[in-house]
């Protein structure tokens, strides 16, 4: 979470009584499994060291309720509902985040919002908006 002011200094996430611990906000642990390869990475290795295994499990407890809050469902890839798509529109995603077409557009030219083209149009995955989101708050 932030105050609203930014994201928190990496020295404010390291906390600990035990020996130094890391704090992780939800989005995080989503961003970290999917494009990190953690989640491939326990799979690949589950029961090799008992800590890591219970880390990794809370990073997708953590990624897993900020996906319900962010995108409505508990696992990104499926639809909340048959008739809803994974996939928007840049006009949908525009929509969503009350910005212009034109502005969504701008985002993905400057990489700032992942989209996947199809033919001429771009689409929007819904968990990609939620970050483009949850960055622009906290800029």
């Amino acid at each position: 979470m932030t105050d609203g002011v930014g994201p928190r200094r990496a020295k404010e996430l390291v906390l600990g009584v035990h020996g130094p611990e890391a704090v992780v906000s939800g989005r995080a642990a989503a961003w970290l499994l999917r494009y990190a390869g953690l989640n491939e990475y326990h799979l690949d290795h589950r029961g090799e060291d008992a800590e890591i295994d219970q880390t990794l499990i809370a990073l997708k407890v953590a990624a897993f309720a900020w996906r319900d809050t962010a995108t409505g469902t508990p696992d990104a890839p499926k639809a909340e509902l048959k008739t809803q798509s994974e996939w928007l529109s840049t006009k949908q995603a525009a929509d969503a985040l009350a910005m212009t077409d034109r502005a969504i557009r701008k985002a993905i030219r400057e990489n700032r919002l992942q989209a996947t083209t199809i033919g001429r149009a771009y689409r929007i995955n819904r968990e990609q908006l939620a970050h483009f989101k949850a960055r622009r708050t906290t800029s």
